[in-house]
């Protein structure tokens, strides 16, 4: 779709140099661990929604999040196919269960989108299911965004070349040819579908409580890191709304300073 939302996205940006990357995504690290303490404190829950392309950089993405977060106080949650008992009832229920209690983190590795893409795509959801599952879903996050929720959903977005090489080299790699499967070719044949599928979400389910943020993905760098950014934006955001006071060395750290922050990320960690 020329006028759709991904052919907006400028896949050519990226981050010039290991070096830069390094110290941002440390400064950014470090920022959303003193926040994951905040969020703790407030018992406000933070829920993440990473959509987007086979091979677009969502796992890499995840790993960077979570890298030094307290790991008492985060889950990720890799979402699969449902299970033949879970196909027993509403395809909502499975997530209910996977929600972060408050005060908590919680990253959804696919999700409940899957009713809008894959399940559309592959025929797994008859067309009035799908097609009725935008409301829901509009609904679902809503309950939660009134109830001390951050939602933030993440879509990963790559070219079609892009996808392809990554392919290749996982492939050609042995420690990484467990992630692509004759589903991943099947599903790149229907690049086109899936364009449609997803520009229909965007469309449908981008609310001002829970927006999409695509994520230029070319560069796995720049991605992670405005990744991070993103996330930290909307904890701050909601902070700020709600009337609750940062701590003081979380603005030294916003500036870039770092000293004495070992001690106050002891604190954090407790």
């Amino acid at each position: 779709m020329e006028n759709g939302h991904l052919a907006k996205i400028d896949l050519t940006k990226r981050i010039e140099g290991k070096s830069k990357y390094n110290k941002k995504l440390e400064k950014y690290q470090r920022r959303l661990l003193a926040l994951q303490q905040i969020v703790k404190e407030e018992k406000i829950a933070v829920m993440l929604v990473m959509e987007g392309w086979d091979a677009a950089g969502k796992g890499g993405a995840i790993k960077r999040v979570t890298e030094h977060l307290d790991p008492r106080g985060f889950q990720v949650n890799p979402i699969g196919a449902p299970a033949p008992h879970e196909k027993r009832y509403h395809y909502l229920q499975r997530f209910w269960r996977k929600l972060p209690q408050y005060g908590q983190i919680t990253i959804f590795d696919r999700s409940w989108y899957g009713r809008v893409l894959v399940e559309r795509v592959e025929g797994f959801a008859t067309k009035e299911e799908w097609t009725r599952a935008y409301d829901e879903i509009n609904d679902f996050e809503k309950l939660l965004t009134d109830d001390h929720y951050i939602i933030g959903k993440f879509f990963y977005h790559i070219s079609k070349d892009e996808q392809l090489k990554r392919f290749k080299d996982r492939e050609n790699n042995p420690l990484k040819r467990w992630k692509i499967t004759e589903e991943d070719w099947r599903n790149r044949e229907k690049w086109d579908e899936y364009v449609e599928a997803m520009e229909d979400m965007f469309e449908k389910t981008n609310k001002p409580n829970a927006k999409w943020h695509i994520i230029e993905s070319n560069d796995k760098l720049y991605a992670r890191l405005k990744t991070l950014k993103v996330i930290i934006s909307l904890i701050e955001d909601y902070l700020v709304e709600h009337n609750i006071e940062l701590p003081s060395y979380y603005y030294e750290m916003k500036e870039g300073k770092t000293e004495g922050f070992e001690a106050n990320q002891d604190v954090v960690v407790k």
